[in-house]
């Protein structure tokens, strides 16, 4: 009973490392992700969410103070900083 036993979790074994394999060996290999270009855009993030160094008083990501403050920044698709509208303006490409 115990050969029929290990028998039987041998093959079990055998037969999902081979499914394994040849689900991965199905996939298309891809290439390495290109990382889209971007830009820091200031005056664009809401209060505790923007990227890093918002300015004198804080260190890091998470630390504006204020929603839009003007020297917080927050990564952007370059490009597309200067269009993203808020209630005190448009996005900036230099701190305010």
């Amino acid at each position: 009973m115990n050969h029929r036993n290990a028998t039987l979790a041998a093959t079990l074994a055998l037969s999902l490392t081979a499914l394994a394999g040849s689900s991965h060996a199905a996939e298309p290999s891809k290439p390495a992700e290109q990382k889209k270009p971007t830009e820091k855009c200031f005056g664009v993030a809401k209060a505790g969410q923007n990227d890093c160094a918002a300015g004198a008083g804080t260190t890091c990501a998470g630390t504006a103070k204020t929603d839009y403050q003007g020297n917080a920044w927050v990564l952007v698709d370059k490009g597309t900083c200067t269009k993203i509208k808020t209630p005190k303006g448009y996005g900036s490409l230099t701190s305010r």
